[in-house]
């Protein structure tokens, strides 16, 4: 009857960063490209994959699906915004190499295969195999700490994002 009476169980807000890629974590900085090495988009990391499967960085739900496919926007339960960049400049491929595995609303967590990738597909086409992962809502950030570098697993735990 009173139910506004009972406490209300705090949400759980999963704040890992995981690993998109088998592969070389850079900080954002060493990204071949200025609009993500200086940070104009947000702070993150990158993965050079060895393989093209790529995976949720987070736990949360997907936001959008660029028509292009060479990007995904994501959202945290804590309010945060990710963008998964795949590739260097790869929007001029038109989606070609990139085989997106979710859609919008999905839910996603750490495992979620988001996309496969033809990473020989993106080089023949003399462009970056870089994954880009940008906190896009850096305004909300609290705190930002990437606990790892150089080479990490898919799925692994690799940081957190509060805000």
């Amino acid at each position: 009857m009173f139910g506004f009476l009972k406490k209300k169980e705090p949400v759980q807000l999963n704040e890992t960063l995981y690993a998109v890629a088998t592969g070389n974590l850079i900080p954002i900085s060493e990204v071949n490209d200025p609009v993500f090495s200086q940070k104009m988009m947000g702070d993150g990391f990158a993965i050079i994959p060895e393989t093209g499967e790529i995976y949720s960085p987070i736990e949360g739900v997907v936001l959008s699906v660029f028509q292009t496919k060479h990007a995904v926007g994501m959202k945290m339960a804590n309010g945060l915004e990710i963008l998964l960049h795949m590739g260097i400049d790869t929007v001029e491929l038109n989606g070609e190499p990139f085989n997106i595995k979710v859609s919008e609303g999905s839910k996603i967590s750490q495992g979620t295969l988001i996309a496969e990738v033809d990473l020989q597909g993106i080089i023949s086409a003399e462009k970056a195999i870089d994954m880009v992962v940008v906190i896009t809502n850096m305004d909300a950030v609290k705190s930002f700490d990437l606990n790892k570098t150089g080479q990490v697993n898919a799925g692994e735990e690799i940081g957190t994002a509060k805000a």
